[in-house]
């Protein structure tokens, strides 16, 4: 078992949904978490799909909500947002950008396949200093309210086996095929290095 707790960070595009669900199960669980985006703005659902609400990563959570609220409060109250919002600006001030951060982690888990690229692209164009592995994971979870919280419900068990391994670095691949078979989705795996 690993002598520290495990550092997790869990990545989706804007840092609203999916990462922000898992780094609310995971830290009531105990878990080192962080939560990230990797987008180049925070972008919510519009009146329509093809207006969508784009903030930059700066902008609070707080100042969302607000904004939402003076929009169209009702629109925003049925589709989940404020709801949303409302979790979020009690689990951290406002989105952080993957690609801004230089914290290390042992644990990187992603929410779709480009955001899983866009993190391994990152971590690979960093000069590495101490060669401490992290193992960078996908798990493809749908943008919506009941599949962020069925993710991020199995990205907790997901960290709590592997915080529970005897040897992460040669146990982490059975692991995670064991996963892969019981949630029947599909995962994606590479270790890259600080």
């Amino acid at each position: 078992m690993p002598s520290h707790p495990l550092r997790v960070a869990v990545v989706c595009s804007s840092n609203q949904n999916r990462s922000m669900e898992a780094h609310n199960i995971l830290s009531k669980r105990g878990f080192d978490v962080r939560s990230f985006g990797t987008g180049s703005h925070v972008k919510l659902p519009g009146p329509t799909p093809d207006k969508p609400n784009v903030y930059d990563f700066k902008t609070t959570y707080v100042q969302m909500y607000n904004d939402l609220v003076r929009k169209d409060k009702e629109l925003y109250t049925q589709n989940g947002i404020l709801h949303m919002l409302d979790r979020n600006k009690r689990i951290k001030t406002k989105p952080e950008r993957f690609q801004n951060c230089k914290d290390r982690f042992d644990l990187v888990i992603t929410c779709e396949e480009r955001v899983y690229d866009q993190v391994v692209e990152d971590l690979n164009s960093r000069e590495q200093e101490t060669l401490q592995p992290v193992h960078v994971i996908n798990v493809d979870i749908q943008d919506n309210h009941e599949e962020a919280t069925l993710g991020a419900f199995l990205i907790c068990e997901l960290c709590q086996c592997i915080q529970h391994t005897e040897d992460m670095e040669n146990e982490i691949e059975e692991l995670l095929q064991e996963f892969e078979e019981k949630s029947n989705r599909p995962f994606l795996h590479t270790v890259c290095f600080y």
